[in-house]
């Protein structure tokens, strides 16, 4: 229940609803005082969210930022890496299909080449409300033919979720690994929800944050004026965050 609940508060608070709602509203209503009110309201939501500085600033500050590779100062045993790269809904099924957060498993597979890691552990399920392929399966293939050793990768399939992850993972190596040993990778604008969940499983690993979707700071026309529809995109995936933050909150998973 509340992986479909958090699931539908994610969707209900993406900004793009929010903006079209309320344009179906400024319709629909009959008082002209609130039809107003309303399609205001969505022309200003519209304008706040399709600006690419404020939304650029607004990720910068809730990403985690980049390690470069030359600060890492000693070798982990295991990297563990979180799902969430490849699409379900293409074919022919006869291949992976991967989607904007590929950062995750290039960087990692980086890692791994230049020596800062010596195992891979892939953790997730199918992390959706329909059936699909569990997502680790299709890395744990994929890293094959990246040229990692079968026997220098860990799978864990089961999770669903960040939490399920952190409670997943530490019963599959604790005893094995002490967190220090392992480096927790998954993208930028996840990792503080992704640390908090490892931290309140008892299992607080160092992180390397991939993926970004904020850039340098510009004062340029083309940031400040006009209106980009990644901008939307940007938003979205921090609504998504947040809710997500504050489910997890209330339920006691970090």
């Amino acid at each position: 229940m509340f992986f479909i609940l958090s699931k539908t508060i994610g969707v209900l608070a993406n900004p793009l609803v929010i903006i079209i709602s309320l344009f179906i509203l400024s319709i629909a209503i009959r008082h002209q005082v609130w039809k107003r009110r309303l399609f205001i309201a969505a022309i200003a939501s519209l304008i706040f969210c399709s600006n690419d500085f404020i939304s650029n600033e607004v990720m910068r500050l809730w990403e985690l930022p980049p390690t470069p590779f030359a600060e890492l100062k000693k070798s982990y045993q295991v990297g563990i890496l979180l799902t969430g790269v490849t699409k379900s809904n293409f074919t022919p099924n006869d291949r992976i299909y991967f989607q904007r957060s590929s950062d995750r498993v290039t960087h990692t597979l980086q890692l791994y080449k230049l020596g800062h890691i010596k195992k891979i552990l892939i953790s997730g399920g199918s992390g959706t409300l329909r059936a699909r392929s569990k997502e680790a399966d299709e890395l744990f293939l994929v890293l094959q033919m990246m040229g990692v050793p079968k026997e220098d990768l860990i799978i864990e399939n089961q999770s669903d979720n960040t939490h399920q992850s952190a409670v997943a993972v530490k019963k599959l190596i604790g005893n094995i690994y002490q967190p220090q040993e392992c480096l927790l990778i998954t993208s930028g604008y996840h990792m503080r929800r992704s640390r908090a969940c490892f931290k309140k499983a008892g299992y607080e690993t160092d992180t390397f944050s991939v993926d970004f979707l904020s850039n340098k700071r510009r004062f340029m026309p083309d940031n400040l004026l006009v209106p980009k529809i990644e901008s939307l995109s940007k938003w979205q995936v921090l609504t998504k965050e947040w809710v997500g933050w504050l489910a997890y909150k209330l339920a006691g998973y970090i």
